[in-house]
């Protein structure tokens, strides 16, 4: 898991853990919205391509996009509840995510822009340390270890203007493996460089919504039982939501 919301558990768990985990974080997400007329249609199915790539592809841009920004000022880490949604930003389609908490966002969207909503994820990379528990060298070795954290992901929710996204099990993903050049410093180090990484979590896709007023709610837990990251039970309460304004 990473600490930004682009993948968001490393900051929670690096300050609930301590010795257990030196750095803890995620990125820091079939049937649809039940739905009025037409609301449905906003969200892209789990098996549906968007703009010719599919969720996991989605998801692999998302993750690049987060582990290669600045850390001053990262997304998965402001909890500005004026947040600037165009931050690191580009094309027509846009990565949303929240940090740790019950954190609030009044944001500004530009029309004909879709939302990449990562929910909850976790990642691991070449370039973390063996000791951070999100190391690993190889593609196999990296999705493995998404994996486990991703499987202790409970009571996610997507909530788009009052209508909850259905069977949000089928829009889990795991990415392909990615290449990114970290800053110095960056979400999950003092020291970046040029590493892997694949993620595993929650992922929401919106096509572009309609001029005018929505509200986006979203969320869900890590929960670890006592044993499997320390001796005493973890839980990680993510609770986002976005007052978006389209212009």
């Amino acid at each position: 898991m990473k600490r930004s919301q682009l993948t968001q558990i490393k900051p929670a768990l690096a300050t609930v853990l301590k010795p257990a985990l030196l750095i803890a974080a995620i990125l820091s997400l079939g049937a649809v919205c039940s739905a009025q007329p037409g609301k449905g249609e906003v969200v892209v199915s789990p098996n549906e391509n968007y703009r010719g790539k599919d969720y996991s592809e989605w998801s692999a841009k998302a993750l690049k996009t987060a582990l290669e920004l600045p850390l001053e000022g990262h997304p998965a880490l402001d909890t500005n509840p004026n947040f600037d949604a165009s931050y690191g930003q580009r094309g027509s389609v846009w990565f949303l995510g929240g940090p740790f908490g019950t954190v609030e966002r009044t944001v500004t969207i530009p029309a004909n822009k879709a939302l990449f909503f990562i929910l909850l994820n976790a990642e691991c990379s070449s370039l973390e340390p063996p000791e951070s528990g999100f190391h690993g060298d190889t593609e196999t070795e990296q999705a493995e270890c998404a994996k486990f954290y991703s499987d202790h992901i409970v009571n996610s929710f997507f909530v788009v203007d009052n209508e909850p996204v259905q069977n949000l099990g089928d829009f889990r993903f795991v990415s392909p493996q990615i290449e990114f050049d970290a800053p110095t410093p960056w979400l999950f180090g003092d020291t970046g460089g040029h590493g892997t990484s694949v993620a595993d979590g929650y992922y929401v896709m919106l096509r572009p919504l309609k001029k005018g007023e929505h509200t986006i709610h979203f969320g869900g837990s890590f929960h670890f039982a006592a044993g499997e990251l320390g001796p005493d039970p973890v839980d990680l309460l993510l609770d986002t939501t976005y007052h978006v304004t389209v212009e």
